[in-house]
């Protein structure tokens, strides 16, 4: 049920019929009306959300998100990509969370390393 509600969003949003910015009803209203779950329609926001369709914004909800949400939810999930990465070598180096940690934080800031 939830890919069909994703699916109908995307079209909808697609076909223009949902502009940037068009307010979606809330988890719970949505859940209501199409008489499921409320955890169904979480996870079908959750997922849209990924793919940069709409954005949640905490105690405002949910939207369908313009072309620069588009775009930074694009460069999140390539980054999340390369973080899970990250995380996967490391574990195999043995390393610790705040070895990782560590070795970011210099990557990010090699100056302070000098010092």
């Amino acid at each position: 049920m939830y890919l069909q509600i994703v699916e109908q969003i995307r079209q909808r949003v697609a076909a223009g019929d949902w502009p940037p910015g068009t307010e979606l009803p809330s988890i719970r209203t949505l859940a209501a009306d199409l008489r499921v779950s409320v955890i169904t329609v979480k996870r079908a926001y959750l997922d849209l959300e990924t793919e940069g369709v709409i954005v949640t914004r905490h105690g405002r909800g949910s939207c369908v998100a313009d072309a620069q949400d588009r775009a930074q939810a694009t460069q999140l999930a390539e980054l999340d990509g390369h973080l899970a990465a990250a995380g996967r070598i490391a574990a195999t180096l043995g390393l610790t969370d705040e070895a990782l940690m560590d070795r970011l934080h210099k990557t990010l800031h090699p100056a302070e390393g000098e010092a």
